[in-house]
């Protein structure tokens, strides 16, 4: 199955069959992830008391270019994909560029955003293992609504850690996750042993992704039937993400439009690797080639500052370790607007991809982000999330780029969600209140120095 192309696995709608494993082509494997406690690489079995085991299978599948999408995702998927792959036309106008922009938009279901592609496919193996829930965490809270709306799809108890600035600034994103039916606590919390050690080491914090996890994967694993799922990071939620590379590739394709630029914005790293992966595994090949922006926001650049080493995926040290590239799992990030791109380390595969040379990164400031954002907004009609303006403002940049120079590029990129949960982002923006933070070397370095020695 591994041999044949992609194109073949789609059905009559150009909805995939299949998740395209990028794995399968990268000739320097991303590396193992190691248990927290032998530092040994971690079996299917050791995965499994912390993850379904079908997921667990997934994240160590390194040779399956192609794994199967079960025919009740498929089903789920039906109700809001494919998703549009749209020309920005008012916005090419608006910039007076030669260059030729589309992007990927993933916002047309009820959770807003991409998120729903992992959500829906970690749910179902939750509840084809015989569970009775998960935990999970979310960061802006596009994950937590995801994860409450296929639980409640599939009658699964969902208990979400939601990082306490977001809970706080998010009040009505918190009461769709609770709408849903799932459980919304603000983190870190004083309910779990990791939450009330955090709390006492950073009083006031207002919380990290690393503390969110740190506390899910506890609760998961002293409560019998129930498994942690994550929202981004790890390979298995990247491997679900990947259709959204598949669709726009087909639907490109179809048109005869080959894309030399491809943009997205990178917290952990799911979206962005699901959206260029079919594309880097032409380059990986040798069919094609293409050029990769990851951006990043200045205020946690863990690809532009960050080192690529074995770090802990959690603040609270009880996950798995991953190598990646990292700004060490005790950094606390400022309490900035773009919550899903608020995370320590980035995706294992992209880390590689990145240290190979395979791919680019920027860090942008969250005032230039915002203005790229309402620029979107005024052109286009569609009000975008923060985290999907990263990639906005440096399609901007490339396609001013080409108007400097006269190239007519082909621009790609993924608009990852819509951002009417964050309003209040967009009045401190719009009231000139709001401010960018940059964090010092020190700052880094404090928490880099604390990364294990492996």
């Amino acid at each position: 199955m591994t041999e044949i192309p992609y194109k073949i696995y789609l059905s009559e709608n150009d909805l995939p069959r299949y998740w395209y494993n990028v794995r399968a082509d990268m000739k320097n494997k991303p590396a193992p992830l190691l248990n927290p406690k032998t530092h040994k690489p971690c079996t299917e079995d050791e995965l499994s008391e912390i993850f379904c085991r079908e997921l667990a299978k997934q994240e160590l599948n390194e040779t399956d270019r192609f794994i199967d999408i079960p025919t009740e995702v498929r089903d789920f998927y039906k109700m809001y994909r494919p998703a549009p792959l749209t020309r920005a036309y008012c916005l090419e106008k608006k910039l007076g560029t030669p260059a030729h922009i589309y992007y990927k938009f993933e916002g047309n279901n009820t959770s807003g955003s991409h998120k729903l592609n992992s959500a829906i496919a970690q749910a179902y193996y939750a509840k084809k293992q015989g569970l009775k829930g998960v935990t999970t965490e979310t960061g802006a809270g596009q994950w937590g609504t995801a994860m409450a709306m296929a639980c409640a799809y599939l009658d699964l108890d969902c208990i979400v850690y939601q990082v306490r600035c977001s809970y706080e600034q998010k009040p009505h994103r918190r009461e769709v996750i609770r709408t849903y039916g799932a459980k919304a606590i603000p983190s870190p919390s004083m309910e779990t042993e990791i939450g009330r050690k955090i709390n006492a080491e950073f009083p006031g914090c207002t919380g990290s992704l690393g503390c969110a996890i740190s506390e899910a994967v506890e609760t998961a694993t002293r409560q019998p039937g129930y498994r942690y799922v994550l929202g981004s990071v790890l390979s298995q939620v990247l491997l679900h993400q990947t259709i959204i590379g598949l669709e726009a590739k087909v639907a490109m394709d179809k048109y005869g439009i080959k894309p030399d630029i491809i943009i997205g914005c990178a917290g952990g790293g799911s979206n962005l690797g699901g959206l260029i992966s079919p594309f880097m595994g032409e380059k990986l090949r040798g069919e094609a080639d293409y050029e990769f922006i990851a951006v990043e926001p200045a205020s946690c650049p863990s690809l532009t500052r960050g080192v690529f080493a074995y770090d802990y995926c959690d603040t609270g040290c009880v996950c798995p370790l991953q190598k990646m590239y990292t700004l060490g799992s005790s950094f606390m990030p400022s309490a900035n607007h773009s919550g899903g791109l608020r995370y320590h380390g980035m995706s294992s595969i992209l880390s590689q991809l990145y240290d190979d040379g395979l791919m680019k990164a920027r860090s942008v400031e969250q005032t230039e982000v915002f203005a790229a954002a309402e620029l979107f907004c005024r052109t286009e009609g569609t009000l975008p999330a923060p985290e999907s303006s990263h990639a906005i403002k440096v399609a901007i940049d490339e396609a001013l780029k080409c108007k400097e120079t006269g190239e007519v590029k082909t621009i790609l990129f993924g608009l990852t969600g819509t951002g009417y949960f964050d309003m209040k982002a967009y009045a401190a923006f719009n009231d000139g209140t709001m401010t960018d933070y940059v964090p010092t070397d020190e700052e880094i370095q404090k928490s880099v120095a604390k990364i294990p020695q492996i």
